[in-house]
């Protein structure tokens, strides 16, 4: 069970935000309403929620999901694969400092170029998946293992090449169960889960969250949402519309602790 979670208010910068999609620039001002009903979602499931302050500076601030891999034993600060965002990282260090005893971080160890986002990361228990992405390197993946591995928690890695981050494809929402689509509904990787496919025209909803027995969905994925409910879930929808314009889904949003 989850206790806490970390937000970021959304700069007005946001709007420059580093995309992929083709789906306009964010409406900031809607930006910042479809935040403060994400955060009351969060609240609603239980959770103690620190909103910490816009950083104009750094346009995808608001993703804290990428710059920390909070896991029951220790923090794990990331070293972004898009160099935009290493700022990031240095001032989510002395908020961390606040709940975590054990703080570690992924560095430019020599000769490698470290590379590691948290939004390709996915845990099931103890056992945590690492995507290799654009934003995710081998040395960076290899690194996190270790950390990991430290703390007796264990890892595996992950190739794919259709999505932006692992959590883009899957989402593991408890009980065994795995939201997944496209190239990962065949992998071998994941034959012991019982999977919970997702429309293709319903992909950006693959990235929904288990909180405290409740799934948060995105609001506008009907189908979606009935294959999770159909699965014996409470949800609660979340319009996040505007950040699903820069590359952004409902996990990006926040850092969930069990501290």
């Amino acid at each position: 069970m989850f206790n806490r979670a970390i937000v970021r208010t959304p700069a007005k910068s946001m709007i420059d935000g580093i995309t992929t999609a083709d789906l306009g620039r964010p409406d900031y001002l809607n930006a910042l309403e479809q935040h403060k009903d994400y955060v009351n979602a969060l609240k609603e499931c239980g959770l103690d929620v620190l909103i910490l302050e816009a950083e104009e500076q750094y346009p995808d601030s608001v993703f804290v999901e990428d710059v920390a891999l909070m896991t029951p034993a220790c923090a794990i600060l990331t070293r972004p694969g898009a160099l935009s965002r290493t700022g990031e990282v240095h001032s989510m260090l002395p908020i961390l400092e606040k709940y975590y005893q054990n703080i570690e971080r992924i560095t430019a160890e020599e000769p490698s170029n470290a590379t590691v986002e948290a939004g390709d990361i996915m845990m099931v228990g103890q056992h945590f998946y690492i995507g290799l992405s654009e934003r995710t390197n081998r040395a960076g993946a290899d690194q996190m293992t270790r950390l990991l591995e430290q703390y007796s928690m264990t890892a595996s890695v992950v190739t794919m090449s259709e999505v932006l981050h692992l959590k883009t494809g899957l989402s593991y929402i408890e009980n065994n169960n795995l939201l997944v689509c496209g190239e990962f509904i065949s992998r071998s990787e994941f034959k012991d889960f019982n999977h919970l496919v997702v429309a293709p025209d319903e992909a950006y909803a693959t990235n929904s969250v288990w909180i405290n027995d409740t799934v948060l969905v995105p609001a506008g994925f009907p189908k979606t949402l009935e294959l999770i409910q159909s699965a014996g879930y409470k949800t609660r929808t979340v319009d996040v519309s505007e950040f699903e314009k820069i590359d952004g889904g409902l996990s990006c949003l926040s850092l969930r602790s069990q501290m």
